[in-house]
C-alpha cells in the first residue's frame, strides 16, 4: 500500500488533502511549461486514488476547497520565490477544520 505519490494534479491533491493526506514537498517537473508537481503522504491512498479514478469518492465540500486554497497559495509562494518547498508536518488546511 502507497504511503507517498507525486501528483500534477492540484485537484487530486486537494482531494487526498482533504481526506487527512499531508503535503510533503513542491517540484518543478517541467521548467519550459512551469510545471509544479505536489508530493503527497498519508495513509489509504490507494483505496482514496482508486475512489477518486472510478467517480465513487465522497468528500466535504468546505474542505475540498480550503484544501484546493491550501495548494494555489503553496503553489504561489513557491513560484513567486522560486525556491524549494519542503514542509513536514499537517497542512494548514487539515489544522483550520479540526
Amino acid at each position: 500500500m502507497r504511503t507517498s505519490l507525486e501528483t500534477t494534479d492540484i485537484f487530486i491533491g486537494a482531494f487526498f488533502l482533504s481526506n487527512g493526506a499531508n503535503l510533503c514537498g513542491i517540484r518543478i517537473k517541467d521548467r519550459v511549461r512551469r510545471i509544479a508537481a505536489f508530493c503527497i503522504e498519508g495513509e489509504g491512498l490507494d483505496m482514496l486514488d482508486e475512489g477518486y479514478r472510478t467517480g465513487r469518492a465522497l468528500v466535504n465540500p468546505a474542505r475540498l476547497r480550503d484544501c484546493l486554497n491550501f495548494l494555489r497559495d503553496v503553489l504561489f509562494e513557491f513560484r513567486e520565490g522560486d525556491a524549494r518547498y519542503d514542509r513536514r508536518g499537517k497542512n494548514r488546511a487539515n489544522k483550520a477544520l479540526r
